[in-house]
């Protein structure tokens, strides 16, 4: 017998779904071009609407370029979640992350939340330290943390879509926390949670504001 896809609360399988859920499920296939629907986006289909707005964010916001570059959203979107103690989502966008040229290094400086790794160059380092200031006490945030992004490169529209990463993950965490997805399994034995990893795979490299 399967096991079911989240354990505190029931999510939108494609059995069950409604006529709008399966053509919103059809659509991220196309879209994505991806076979299964991830169980997150089950969670969101309680509400069809909004199911709809997250996959409009995912394709704008979060899998796509943008200002930072896909690689420093999914170091973003790993270091949050695991941070937000989020395996399922540190596991999914660690991945990820690796997949756009992420380290093992610095796979492993996200999944432990390790700001002093020598995988991260100075201005990631500054990125993420704001990312953890933005979870931890958002209220604390002043026009001095802005300087000081500024001065590691960063342009305002990354610190801008590098705060929308930040608050996005702060929903996405809670809500497959609560509904109790289980980790994916994505990343191997060999480089979940892993202080210290073997060396292999490009290292994600910053060129003048912050871009890979």
């Amino acid at each position: 017998m399967p096991l079911p896809e989240s354990k505190n609360l029931p999510v939108v399988d494609e059995a069950n779904a409604s006529e709008e859920v399966t053509q919103l499920y059809a659509k991220f296939r196309e879209t994505f071009g991806r076979p299964n629907v991830p169980g997150i986006l089950k969670c969101f289909a309680t509400h069809p609407p909004l199911l709809e707005h997250m996959m409009g964010l995912a394709e704008t916001v979060l899998f796509c370029d943008g200002a930072l570059g896909r690689a420093n959203k999914e170091l973003i979107s790993t270091f949050v979640s695991s941070q937000n103690h989020c395996k399922y989502c540190a596991d999914s966008h660690g991945s990820s992350l690796r997949a756009n040229g992420g380290s093992a290094e610095q796979l492993a400086a996200a999944t432990t939340c390790d700001l002093h790794s020598a995988s991260l160059t100075p201005a990631q380092r500054s990125l993420l330290a704001f990312a953890q200031k933005i979870t931890e006490d958002s209220s604390a945030i002043s026009a001095q943390d802005m300087e000081g992004l500024r001065d590691c490169g960063w342009t305002d529209l990354q610190i801008a879509e590098a705060i929308h990463i930040t608050a996005l993950f702060a929903c996405f965490n809670r809500v497959v926390n609560a509904f109790g997805l289980p980790s994916q399994g994505l990343l191997g034995p060999a480089e979940e949670h892993l202080k210290t990893p073997p060396a292999f795979g490009p290292a994600l490299i910053l060129h003048r504001g912050g871009r890979r």
